[in-house]
């Protein structure tokens, strides 16, 4: 018996090996988030240089800005780009800060308010009335079930995986059917059905317990009931993460206003950013300033919304 039992010297040893073992499991572990972290602020700085460039360049004013940046902006004689062959001067502090640029923006060229006002009037009813009609078509989906609706669903999939630039050639046909081509509605009808928001909120929709549903019809309520008082409430996060996707999406449309519209005056200010002329590129930055507002203060108001609707999996939480 006295064999089988460690003396108190080994089971001292013993013991030491088992804390070298987790010592050295920490500091393995705390290298690993060392490095996961450095890698993430290196990656951070990269994403963010752009934005905080275009912030601090909006407050410099326009002599400034063509003495650093001139020779990206040049042009010859004919209008297009010239080989650059000095240094470009990147400078992310000005030497004196200059508010002239959001000056003339916000009180003496009204043409940049009325095209922020077209990114508006054309973004909000989509948002609305997309998530609209995304909620009431998933919870068909999860609701009930069948080949037809497995089916449509399946096309859901495959529209949506479809880049926008294969539909635009369809979209300005159905337009021109629909006698909507040069107006709101060429851009509002497309942008309301998309088929974004259906997807993600009818696989949140069916992560529901079913048991859930149950209990709700066995207190007497009807559908709406269910669909306003059950899954609505669960599916807020997903709602949110929506919303905020399909803002984001087209507030920076691009293609649709410059096909569905040909006249200039309804683009929004995303199209007309990328006419700003060389002459006037303080304007161009305090401008995209301007504009980054909005996506900027939706993604923090709501970024606690788009995590929970993303990792969300379904029931209800404690």
């Amino acid at each position: 018996m006295s064999r089988s039992r460690k003396s108190k010297p080994q089971r001292e040893f013993s013991a030491q090996r088992v804390k070298n073992a987790a010592k050295r499991k920490k500091r393995i572990h705390t290298v690993k988030i060392a490095l996961a972290t450095l890698v993430a602020t290196a990656f951070a700085v990269l994403f963010l240089m752009p934005i905080i460039l275009t912030i601090t360049n909006s407050f410099m004013s326009s002599s400034e800005i063509s003495a650093n940046y001139g020779s990206v902006f040049a042009t010859n004689s004919r209008g297009g780009k010239v080989y650059i062959s000095e240094k470009v001067n990147l400078k992310f502090i000005p030497d004196m800060v200059s508010f002239s640029q959001y000056i003339t923006v916000l009180f003496k060229s009204p043409e940049y308010l009325l095209k922020f006002w077209n990114s508006v009037v054309l973004v909000g009813p989509i948002v609305v009335f997309q998530l609209l009609v995304a909620a009431l078509a998933s919870y068909g989906f999860t609701r009930y079930r069948g080949r037809i609706r497995e089916i449509i669903f399946f096309s859901y999939i495959i529209l949506m995986l479809m880049p926008y630039q294969v539909t635009l050639v369809p979209n300005y046909l159905v337009a021109g059917w629909f006698k909507t081509l040069d107006t709101y509605w060429a851009i509002w009808l497309p942008g309301i059905f998309s088929p974004f928001a259906v997807f993600l909120l009818t696989k949140f929709m069916r992560r529901i317990p079913t048991s859930v549903i149950e209990a709700a019809q066995i207190d007497g309520a009807g559908e709406w009931q269910i669909f306003k008082r059950v899954c609505m409430p669960l599916c807020k996060g997903a709602v949110c993460s929506a919303a905020i996707l399909v803002f984001i999406d087209y507030w920076n449309m691009v293609e649709q206003p410059l096909i569905l519209l040909s006249d200039a005056e309804k683009h929004p200010l995303s199209v007309f950013l990328s006419k700003i002329n060389s002459g006037e590129i303080g304007l161009a930055f305090a401008v995209a300033t301007i504009y980054m507002v909005p996506s900027l203060l939706v993604f923090l108001y709501g970024e606690e919304y788009l995590v929970d609707g993303i990792t969300y999996q379904g029931g209800i939480k404690g």
